[in-house]
């Protein structure tokens, strides 16, 4: 790893400064996904830029924000590169970002992958009606989360919450509620 220096650390702080646009909450460098600045020249810098996920519509936003920052820091020419190896990661938020999510009213990711094989489960097969007449089968119900490695409710810090939906408002979300409190709330997914 290449030391950077005071200036490019100085010009990564500011570009990792920049509100993540649909969380405005968090800053990039809080979500993680700023990874690296190289200068070329006094005045030309290259940034790193790792999506949380390859189709991430916010991405081209960051970039312009970036760029934008940079330049009114005396950077004439600013080059945003999106980097997608290694692959950004919840585990990739810091803890100051997970603090903010929580007040946020945000459950943040759960911390730590597990090594090895990532366990599936399916649910119970479903067959199709056997003619168009009939009522196709009903959504499953909403499913519990009282397990080894709940998802705590960021309003009350109940452990026993449930999934409404595996999606929210944006794909990297799912709709939770409380049972105790019975708030409903985001839940950034773990990748």
């Amino acid at each position: 790893m290449v030391t950077p220096t005071p200036l490019e650390a100085e010009l990564l702080e500011v570009a990792g400064s920049v509100p993540d646009p649909e969380l405005p909450v968090l800053t990039l460098r809080e979500l993680g996904v700023v990874r690296a600045l190289r200068l070329h020249g006094a005045d030309s810098a290259e940034v790193e830029l790792t999506p949380t996920y390859t189709g991430c519509p916010a991405v081209e936003a960051m970039s312009l924000d970036i760029e934008r920052v940079l330049r009114e820091h005396g950077m004439r020419e600013v080059t945003v590169r999106r980097v997608l190896a290694p692959a950004w990661s919840t585990d990739d938020i810091t803890e100051e970002g997970r603090r903010k999510l929580r007040e946020f009213g945000i459950a943040p990711p759960r911390v730590g992958r597990p090594e090895g094989p990532v366990p599936v489960s399916l649910g119970p097969a479903r067959a199709l009606p056997r003619a168009a007449r009939e009522p196709a089968p009903r959504a499953a119900p909403a499913t519990s989360d009282t397990g080894p490695n709940p998802v705590p409710c960021p309003y009350c810090g109940a452990a026993e919450t449930e999934l409404l939906s595996r999606f929210s408002s944006t794909a990297c979300r799912a709709l939770r509620r409380c049972l105790s409190c019975r708030e409903p709330f985001d839940h950034f997914k773990e990748l």
